[in-house]
């Protein structure tokens, strides 16, 4: 009696010691997040937002400045985990990118999943792209939070076979001129809510004009816009000193929304060009600025 007692208590405790080292693991586990982003709620709302019109061909969107932004307010807010990816839903004519589509796609951390758009310009089966992905992540616990920048009310399937797997949702939108641009159904489920207002989308969403710079220039070559991505540095790091470079560092290869707007204004003004929609000079641009304060750290 007494050896059996003695057995189960030894068993007792090497399961517990399985799962003490079990625990301490998963207390290792990094948390993952990923952002989901609904093109066409995206271009609408901003649209209507900033330019006064859900028009496409009316704006222009700098979707790459734009997602930068996204990626520095997620790091904020889910401040001890790490991005998987960006996931960018869009429609596209029998599924085929479009050239900014294409741009977008070769963004680092983005994944464009496109659905298809009808005679009508009307996205069809990008829902069913956003809840495939939301509860395949979630299932393989790959992402412990999603941020989804969306309104549709066929969303909330998405959510909801996400949340069963453990995953929280958090529900971004953005600012509505008058009423709401969010079905109510899909607020009431998600775990939290924030919306971003005029001044986050301003910066990145121009009504299309005249352009302010002549539009016969010499398109600068990489190293011209890497030059000068180092010229800003220089003259950011003057003025902010190390203590600033030293918490911009850990952001590498992303910038903070603010810092990237005045380094893309400032570069346009001392080129005389401008480099909205030329993604390969926005790359060069940030890394004659990051090789420039990574030379002085």
């Amino acid at each position: 009696m007494n050896d059996d007692l003695a057995d189960l208590n030894s068993r007792i405790d090497r399961t517990n010691e399985l799962l003490q080292r079990m625990l301490a693991e998963v207390a290792k586990t990094p948390s993952t997040h990923a952002i989901f982003v609904d093109a066409g709620y995206l271009y609408a709302a901003a649209g209507r937002l900033v330019a006064g019109t859900e028009d496409r061909r009316a704006f222009d969107l700098d979707a790459e400045g734009l997602i930068d932004a996204l990626i520095d307010r997620a790091r904020t807010i889910f401040a001890d985990s790490r991005l998987l990816r960006v996931y960018w839903y869009d429609g596209a004519r029998r599924r085929i990118h479009t050239a900014e589509q294409q741009t977008i796609a070769e963004l680092p951390d983005v994944k464009v999943r496109l659905g298809n758009l009808n005679a009508n310009n009307q996205q069809k089966g990008v829902d069913s792209l956003i809840r495939s992905d939301l509860e395949s992540l979630a299932r393989h616990r790959a992402i412990s939070d999603a941020a989804l920048l969306g309104g549709d009310e066929d969303l909330v399937s998405a959510v909801e076979a996400a949340q069963g797997y453990g995953a929280r949702v958090h529900l971004w939108g953005i600012e509505a001129p008058e009423g709401r641009n969010q079905a109510e159904p899909l607020l009431w489920e998600v775990d939290s809510q924030r919306t971003f207002d005029l001044d986050f989308f301003k910066p990145y969403v121009s009504r299309r004009t005249a352009p302010g710079y002549e539009p016969t220039a010499e398109r600068p070559t990489r190293e011209d816009v890497r030059f000068v991505g180092a010229q800003i540095a220089a003259k950011w790091l003057s003025e902010r000193g190390r203590d600033s470079l030293v918490e911009l560092l850990p952001g590498h290869p992303y910038l903070p929304g603010s810092v990237d707007q005045d380094l893309l204004v400032e570069a346009e003004g001392l080129l005389q060009y401008s480099l909205r929609g030329q993604a390969d000079l926005r790359r060069a641009l940030r890394d004659g600025f990051w090789a420039h304060l990574q030379a002085q750290y």
